[in-house]
């Protein structure tokens, strides 16, 4: 006679797959959850950009589908730093949301340019300005007050 095939190790083998696969459901939800408009607007810094985003034509769209990367493993890292920064700017108790690091704004520039490439072929002027906001400041966030007085497209 053999060994038993239903033993203790079939029992721990199907056990963590099961508990992966429950650990991968909760990730991936935390992540959607995250990246949307009342997650974000939960922290005081960030109430202002929610209102206006919600009035703007990009309404539809989640906070991180514009100020995230969007292959995984790079938005990963990507959220941790950049909550940190959100974190920490809420805690110190400032009224507007910090300044975006650059490379923040190269992130929200190339989710411009791939959201809209195909309104950008017909674009002769497209590196006129380094950043899409540079031109287009009223397009998500703010777009009621003097442009001088706008806090989203930094020079």
């Amino acid at each position: 006679m053999g060994t038993p095939r239903n033993g203790p190790w079939l029992k721990w083998l199907m056990g963590g797959v099961a508990a992966g696969m429950v650990l991968l459901g909760v990730m991936a939800y935390a992540m959607i959850t995250t990246d949307q408009r009342p997650f974000c607007a939960s922290c005081h810094i960030m109430q202002e950009a929610a209102v206006t985003q919600k009035m703007g034509m990009h309404a539809k769209l989640s906070c991180n589908d514009c100020h995230a990367p969007h292959n995984l493993l790079v938005k990963l890292p990507f959220k941790a730093k950049e909550g940190l920064r959100d974190v920490v700017g809420n805690i110190s108790g400032h009224d507007v949301p910090h300044p975006p690091s650059l490379h923040t704004r190269d992130v929200v520039n190339a989710n411009c340019k791939a959201c809209h490439a195909q309104t950008n072929i017909n674009v002769a002027s497209m590196d006129a300005k380094p950043y899409c906001v540079d031109c287009h400041r009223g397009v998500t966030h703010m777009r009621t007050r003097p442009i001088s007085t706008r806090t989203v497209a930094y020079e």
